[in-house]
């Protein structure tokens, strides 16, 4: 609960060191109005006009379930990833055998492009809810296993020896030693795997549903609604980085704080 707490008490303060990437997205903003001006509306539509058809679709109650129905399958995914790669990779770190055995797997999974998977699924499974979520897991989860692997496989020995002989406890080794290691490489894995199933639920959906955010893009590109198709993008990329910057930012500076 104490946790929790400073992370909220501090909030401001993530918020002010965020200024740097606000001024980023205002630059960018700026270049994709000088291509406004240069190509014209069909091919690039001002940021004035997606924003504009942003807050209609926000509008929109058709909108808003196709958007928590794409997160929906985008987190079950994605949390399944995080769980099982995250174990099977400190399993593979700890066990020499497993490490050996399943590394050529994950190269193999990590070879096959996502588009042949979707592919795959749609054969498998057909269209709907199970071929976007197990596309998800199959592209996202060698990502969190490689760096579970990593981190569990560069554990200082030495500081763990170190340790043992001043008889502290597992639980304390745990909180000052493995963790915060383990974190250190988990968590950009973490982030990874998260904008990667984003990336995949919408492609997933695309091609192989008739709802979420995805199907939504396909009918823009049918009717060659340039703004509707930007104005679906942007809010794909707020969802992404209101959970990286506003959730998941705070926690990693909090846990991280010992670096400092």
């Amino acid at each position: 609960m104490k946790f929790w707490i400073k992370i909220l008490k501090d909030f401001p303060w993530f918020l002010w060191s965020g200024w740097g990437s606000i001024a980023s997205i205002a630059l960018f903003l700026a270049f994709w109005d000088f291509g406004n001006q240069i190509y014209g509306d069909l091919i690039l539509p001002s940021p004035y006009s997606v924003f504009g058809s942003l807050k209609t679709l926000f509008g929109d109650v058709e909108f808003t379930q196709n958007l928590l129905l794409t997160v929906k399958r985008g987190l079950y995914g994605t949390l399944f990833s995080l769980l099982f790669g995250t174990i099977l990779g400190l399993t593979a770190g700890y066990f020499a055998t497993a490490s050996i055995v399943s590394r050529p797997i994950v190269t193999i999974l990590v070879g096959i492009p996502p588009i042949a998977w979707i592919v795959l699924a749609m054969i498998w499974f057909g269209l709907g809810d199970t071929t976007v979520i197990f596309t998800v897991i199959v592209t996202a989860l060698p990502i969190v296993f490689v760096g579970a692997l990593q981190g569990s496989r560069t554990i200082e020995n030495e500081l763990d020896e170190m340790m043992d002989s001043f008889n502290i406890g597992f639980f304390q080794k745990t909180k000052d030693l493995y963790f915060p290691h383990l974190f250190s490489y988990l968590f950009p894995a973490w982030v990874s795997a998260l904008g990667m199933g984003w990336k995949i639920v919408i492609m997933a959906e695309l091609l192989s549903t008739h709802d979420g955010i995805g199907a939504s893009l396909a009918v823009a590109r049918s009717h060659l609604d340039t703004p509707l198709a930007l104005a679906l993008v942007a809010a794909m990329v707020l969802v992404l980085l209101f959970v990286e910057y506003v959730l998941l930012e705070p926690i990693k500076q909090e846990v991280e704080s010992w670096r400092d």
